[in-house]
């Protein structure tokens, strides 16, 4: 995929490996990466650390685009090697788009009524429109004020929840906030997650939250899978608390256990983390990335992150 990409151009003239899969063995990253000079990271599934670094001989160079906090950028001083990673203002346009498709797939049961046509059936189900139904949002950052702008425009009641500083933005763009977290999810119709995961963030959302939501409702999360406390979505769906969900993101990935509860649910739409995984998302990204080898290729790097950083945002 990625060598039909156009900035794949950029790096014409160099010798490039590329693996598809995801690795946790060390002795695996070891074995593959012995002879790498730079290491191209697409999101931050791979972990970068001492045990890692103490193997790779040759590498002089990390590049990617986004957050970096699987690598350890005191092991990457210590090793002499450079990290290069642009972190800019661009939202991930596309997620905003898949929660939509998402939430209209869900809510029409369109999914189930394509299948059930190409079986002969016609018309099986009938779906709930969007229209006079609550939007909840959790989370007004750039995600979650876009998804809540394209909300208002479906003539939904939007209501959000999340920190102050949420809170306040969302009502200075003219939205209504709840008057505390039960509420969100006892008033939700659709209910978009869109919290960035942290130590706060993680296991937020637990069985008594989801158990206010309505039969009718419909939990998206496009986001974080950690975001709910393991276990209880799958419980609560069982139940019938909120009645549907639909799920982009799983706290295993790559979830190719055809087995799992989650995908085994016919009230769960499940799609395989597609949010980031578009075209123009992947030129950009990787054009970053791209870009930064040349620019250290030609002795000047560019977007260098190092633990003395860490220690002056402390």
């Amino acid at each position: 995929m990625v060598r039909t990409l156009d900035c794949f151009s950029k790096l014409e003239g160099h010798d490039v490996s590329i693996w598809t899969d995801i690795v946790a063995d060390i002795d695996v990253l070891a074995d593959r990466l012995s002879d790498a000079d730079v290491l191209v990271l697409m999101r931050e599934r791979t972990r970068v650390g001492e045990d890692l670094l103490c193997r790779l001989p040759n590498l002089k160079l990390i590049s990617q685009n986004g957050h970096i906090p699987h690598i350890d950028l005191g092991a990457c001083d210590r090793h002499g090697v450079i990290v290069s990673s642009a972190v800019t203002a661009r939202p991930s346009y596309s997620t905003v788009e898949l929660t939509w498709g998402l939430i209209i797939a869900a809510m029409r049961n369109i999914p189930f009524e394509t299948a059930s046509l190409r079986q002969g059936h016609w018309q099986t189900t009938i779906g709930l429109g969007l229209r006079g139904h609550v939007l909840g949002i959790y989370g007004f950052g750039r995600l979650g004020s876009m998804v809540a702008q394209i909300g208002r425009a479906f003539g939904m009641e939007v209501l959000v929840w999340g920190r102050q500083g949420s809170l306040a933005r969302a009502q200075s763009e003219g939205f209504k906030t709840a008057s505390d977290r039960a509420t969100l999810f006892r008033l939700s119709d659709v209910l978009s997650l869109h919290l960035r995961l942290t130590a706060e963030t993680a296991g937020a959302i637990g069985p008594d939250d989801l158990a206010l939501m309505k039969p009718t409702a419909l939990l998206v999360n496009t986001s974080r899978a950690e975001l709910i406390q393991p276990g209880a979505l799958v419980a609560a769906l069982k139940s019938g608390s909120p009645g549907k969900a639909a799920i982009d993101v799983f706290e295993r990935e790559p979830l190719t256990d055809a087995a799992d509860a989650l995908l085994g649910l016919p009230n769960a739409l499940c799609t395989p983390h597609l949010g980031y995984v578009e075209r123009d998302n992947y030129e950009f990204a990787y054009g970053n990335a791209f870009d930064q080898i040349v620019a250290f290729a030609e002795g000047n790097p560019i977007n260098v992150h190092s633990v003395h950083d860490l220690r002056q945002d402390h």
